[in-house]
Parts: structure tokens; C-alpha cells; sequence
């Protein structure tokens, strides 16, 4: 009989897996034994009542296809959803979790079985993911913008045994399988003065490429309000994380400590633009106002400060409040130059060398079209700072004296530029121009109040300085305003350095694991690990630190500390020593 050709198919690979099924076992053999068996049933009904096929069992693990990429996201969030709702009346020592990975690739189907590097990544992906949650890869993650109902949070690029490249990947979970090594997902009380988050725009336009145009409206209409002194805002990074939900207000303003939201449309159409908003009172569900506004392109700015106007009256009406003038914009922009840096902004926090380049080409092009934009300088400026600190900039020196060579540029442009001086703060402070940093970055708190990302760095530069009670209240005021921001390992890491400064060295460790829990390839949050362990008198756990962070970051070593320019020289040789006491190599 002739060779049969070989089969590829490419599908959508599923692999789970029990969470610590052998110290289950040795709890309660026969009780576990019940219990994952009931799990694996379960689960292998939902998977095939959901069009999935389950190809195999191993032990306490499963191998399933789906020919629906988006099929197999949304049941793996309601599996780990339901899993949760069942644990709860358990012991937590006792409770019965997994972990889901999903891959999307081209496979060998072969007498019922499906083999290959992309089985091979699922089961990588399915190890990478935390108790109770879902870690995807990048292709799975493109395929599901839009189209579930879940959040997944960019965990940077990962080097996985036995493949050969590094695989960018996503964790979806639930704040309830998160480990304490996490925020807890506590209502926030609300703050003294009206409160307002602002949703995404929706992009009704029925163009995919159009979804900057809409993101950007709706960062310039946050923008504006955050720069009045007596609203709090909630900051763009947390809204956005909202992105494609079915947004239950009354639920996200309970959640993000909020009295009103704002949500709206755009829909685009050649030279013509509609913009619908609503302001809704986020204690009741009801709406305060809603309006349209049509208008053609070049006039979109205006639309957007008709829109902030309105929101400020209303609030004002509402809470019988008076209060100045809005900042005014100090020139209306290009707009492609606009819809350039609006593209930009969004590639700032994906943390990967491939989309700062992109990014920097964008700009590039945007300051070849207007020299005297201070957004593309000063973004620009960020993705230098961030390639450098990231450890993606082939000359680290080079890359930081032209982040600050930008922002400098950025706040002669515009020096009522908040984030013109928040980029100057960052850069100042790689280099080690502390008071210079911290000057700058209160002035860019002074402008905007609710510049979170300025808290943020502000807090850093304190801590670099000594000043680590102060870095701790910075960086708190940071996590209340942008609780779902993508950067916020590192108001976390921040955090740990200042109690590891302090000598709560307990304490430090627990913020340092939510750092690394959040951004696994962040170096700053394995050496604080490490270093606070040894401290504390655990060199085990300091090794097993160090272990951690070489699987991840093969090249680290104490050499990157000069990344974190602190003042005090004996607490910097204190840090290393610590970090070469803990087995990381010089």
C-alpha cells in the first residue's frame, strides 16, 4: 500500500491540567482522585458540548481542538469561571484548579491525534498560565480581538523549552484566582470630588483601521477633563482595559470608585464624522445627558471640546459646583499628525521591541510632517526610555540621552504640556538626574492632578532618592487612579523597593511577587524578590528567585542594576551584594 500523505489541519489546541494534583493526593487520595475526576468530566462536556473535541486524557490532564479559535476562549473563561463558583465553599489547601492553554497552528492530525510544535506550545502555555486562569498566544489573542467577552493582559514575549523562537503571550483571570500576589479587586470608596471614568468610544465606522480614530477621541476628551483640579479622573489605561466588554456600569463605577460615566461613538464616513455621548450616573444606571454632534473631519477637535464642556456643565449642574475654565488647547494639531500619535500611544504599552520600532517609525513620519508637534516628540522620547530600560536598546547610553534630548525638545514646544514633562522625568531619572526628575514630574502633576502616570514615576525618583515614604504614597495615588494599568507592575515594583529600602523586607517580597506576577520579563521584580529573601534571612527562596528569572531572562545579571541609578552608593552595593549572595551572576 502506497505512503499516505501526511494531514496538516490548522486548528485551535486546548491543553489543561490540575493544579497540584500530587500534593492533592497526599491530602486525600481517594477524596482527590473524585473530585479531579468530576473536574475532568465536566470539563470534557462543556469542551464538546461547545463544537470541541476531546483527543485525549493524560492523567490529570486534557488535549482538545476546537475549529473556533473564538469557541475556545470564551468556554475556557467560562470553565475557569464555574471552576472558581465551585471552589468556594472548599478549604482553599483543597480546592481543585487548572490551568488552560490555547494555541492556534498548523498540526499533523494523525490516527485521531493531532502532534507538532504547536501541541507542544499549548502544553508550554498551559504551564505559563497561574492557577485558575488561561494563558494564550499571540496568534489566539489577535483572533479574539473583539469577539469574547474577557480581558487578557500582555505578558510580554516568553522563550519556552523546545521552541525555537520566543512566543509573545496573553493571561485572562478572574480576580478571584488571583494568587495574593495580586491586587485585590476591592471597591474603591468614592473620592472627595466628582469622579468620572470615561469608556472607549465605540468605532461604528465598520473599519477595523478606524479604531484609533475613535481611541483617540477618547483619550483627548480624558485628557482635558483630568486637567481640571477638582474632578478625579480615571485614567485611559484602566478604561481601555474595558475595551470590547459588555460593560455593566453600575458594576465598573462600584468597582472603580466612580459617580459618572462617559461612553460614546464614532462613526467616520470620508470627510464627515458623528460623535454620540452619553453621561451616565453610575450610582443609578440613568443617564444625565446624551447628545449627537456631526461635524465634518477637520472639525473633529472641536466636537471633542464640545463633548468635555458639556460633561464639565452637567457635573457642574448636577453637584451644584462651580469651577474655572478648562484648560485650553494651546494649538489644534494636524490632524494626521494627530491620528499618527494617537496610533503611537496605543504601541507605548505593549512593552515589545517590535512595536517601538513600528512606533518610531510613525513618529518619525509625524515630526516630518510638523517639527513643532509635542506629542510625537514627547512620545518618542518614551519609547526611547522604554527601549532602554527594557534592555531592547543596543546602546543604552545612546537611547536615554535622546529620550531626554526629546522631552526637553517637548517642553519648549509646549511647557503646559503635562506629559511633555512627565517624559522629561523619565529620562532624567535613568540617567540619574534625580532632583532634576523630581521637579519636573511635580510640575507635570501641578498641570494635570490626575496624571497618574507622573505619580507613578514621581514615585520612583523618590525612592531613588531616599525619600521612600513619600514613594509609596506617589505610587499609591498611581494605582487608585489606573487600577488597570498595564504598567502597573511597576508601581508595584516601586513599591517593593521603597519597604526593601525601609528594611520591611516581609512586605517588600509580597509587592515584588506582584510585579513579577504581572510582568513576568520585568528584571526589577526577580531582583527585588531575590534580594528582599536574603534579608530575610531565606537563601532558598532567594535562589528559587533567581532560578525563576533565568528561565525567563537567561542574560540577567547584577550588571543591570545600573538601570536603577540609586543616589545612596552603599544601599546600590548593598542591593548587589545581596542579589550575588542569591546566586545572580555578575
Amino acid at each position: 500500500m502506497p505512503d499516505q500523505p501526511t494531514k496538516r489541519i490548522l486548528t485551535t489546541i486546548f491543553y489543561a491540567d490540575v493544579v497540584d494534583y500530587s500534593r492533592h493526593t497526599g491530602l486525600d487520595e481517594e477524596g482527590t482522585h473524585n473530585r479531579v475526576m468530576e473536574t475532568l468530566d465536566n470539563v470534557s462536556q462543556k469542551i464538546s458540548s461547545s463544537g470541541g473535541t476531546v483527543l485525549r486524557y493524560a492523567g490529570d490532564a486534557i488535549l482538545a481542538t476546537f475549529p473556533s479559535v473564538v469557541q475556545a476562549v470564551q468556554i475556557s473563561t467560562d470553565i475557569q469561571s464555574k471552576l472558581i463558583e465551585d471552589n468556594t465553599p472548599f478549604p482553599e489547601e483543597t480546592r481543585v484548579q487548572i490551568r488552560i492553554g490555547i494555541n492556534l497552528g498548523d498540526v499533523i492530525e494523525d490516527r485521531g491525534e493531532v502532534f507538532g510544535d504547536g501541541v507542544n506550545l499549548a502544553a508550554r502555555l498551559e504551564a505559563a498560565a497561574n492557577p485558575g486562569s488561561i494563558c494564550i498566544s499571540s496568534t489566539v489573542w489577535e483572533q479574539c480581538q473583539g469577539k469574547v467577552n474577557a480581558t487578557f493582559n500582555d505578558g510580554g514575549e516568553q522563550e519556552f523549552k523546545n521552541i525555537n523562537r520566543p512566543i509573545r503571550i496573553f493571561h485572562w483571570e478572574l480576580p478571584a484566582s488571583r494568587p495574593s500576589t495580586d491586587l485585590p479587586n476591592s471597591d474603591n470608596p468614592l473620592p472627595d470630588k466628582p469622579s468620572i471614568a470615561v469608556l472607549p468610544f465605540d468605532n461604528m465606522s465598520g473599519d477595523p483601521e478606524q479604531e484609533y480614530f475613535s481611541d483617540g477621541i477618547t483619550e483627548d476628551i480624558i485628557t482635558a477633563l483630568s486637567r481640571s483640579p477638582w474632578l478625579f479622573i480615571i485614567a485611559r489605561n484602566t478604561t481601555f482595559a474595558f475595551k470590547g466588554e459588555k460593560v455593566d456600569v453600575k458594576r465598573m463605577a462600584k468597582e472603580l470608585g466612580v459617580r459618572y460615566v462617559l461612553e460614546g461613538s464614532v462613526r467616520r464616513a470620508g470627510d464627515r464624522v458623528r460623535v454620540t455621548a452619553q453621561l451616565i450616573d453610575g450610582a443609578t444606571g440613568g443617564h444625565i445627558w446624551s447628545e449627537r454632534y456631526d461635524g465634518h473631519l477637520a472639525d473633529v477637535f472641536d466636537l471633542q471640546d464640545e463633548i468635555t464642556q458639556n460633561v464639565v456643565a452637567s457635573i457642574q449642574t448636577k453637584v451644584q459646583l462651580t469651577a474655572g475654565q478648562l484648560v485650553e488647547r494651546s494649538k489644534r494639531p494636524n490632524l494626521t499628525v494627530w491620528e499618527l500619535t494617537m496610533r503611537s500611544w496605543k504601541l507605548v504599552y505593549d512593552f515589545s521591541s517590535e512595536s517601538y520600532a513600528t512606533a518610531k517609525t510613525l513618529l518619525d513620519e509625524a515630526i516630518a510632517l510638523d517639527s513643532s508637534s509635542t506629542e510625537a516628540h514627547l512620545i518618542l522620547a518614551v519609547i526611547h526610555y522604554h527601549d532602554a530600560i527594557m534592555g531592547f536598546a543596543k546602546d543604552n547610553e545612546t537611547s536615554l540621552a535622546m529620550s531626554r534630548q526629546l522631552a526637553l525638545r517637548a517642553v519648549r514646544l509646549d511647557d503646559q504640556n503635562e506629559y511633555a514633562h512627565w517624559a522629561l522625568g523619565l529620562s532624567c531619572l535613568a540617567l540619574g538626574r534625580h532632583e532634576e526628575s523630581i521637579a519636573v514630574l511635580e510640575r507635570a502633576i501641578e498641570l494635570n492632578p490626575n496624571c497618574s502616570v507622573a505619580y507613578g514615576t514621581l514615585g520612583t525618583a523618590l525612592n531613588l532618592v531616599g525619600r521612600v515614604d513619600e514613594a509609596i504614597v506617589n505610587h499609591e495615588i498611581a494605582i487608585r487612579s489606573n487600577p488597570r494599568d498595564p504598567s502597573i507592575f511597576f508601581r508595584f515594583t516601586g513599591i517593593s523597593l521603597a519597604h526593601f529600602l525601609a528594611g520591611r523586607y516581609d512586605v517588600a517580597i509580597e509587592w515584588a511577587a506582584k510585579g513579577v506576577h504581572r510582568m513576568p520579563t520585568w528584571y526589577l521584580g526577580h531582583f527585588l524578590l531575590a534580594a528582599s529573601h536574603i534579608q530575610a534571612n531565606n537563601l532558598i527562596k532567594a535562589k528559587a528567585a533567581v532560578d525563576q528569572c533565568r528561565e525567563v531572562l537567561p542574560d540577567a545579571s547584577v550588571s543591570q542594576l545600573r538601570r536603577l541609578p540609586l543616589k545612596n552608593t552603599i544601599e546600590m552595593n548593598q542591593f548587589r551584594e545581596c542579589l550575588l549572595k542569591a546566586g545572580l551572576p555578575e
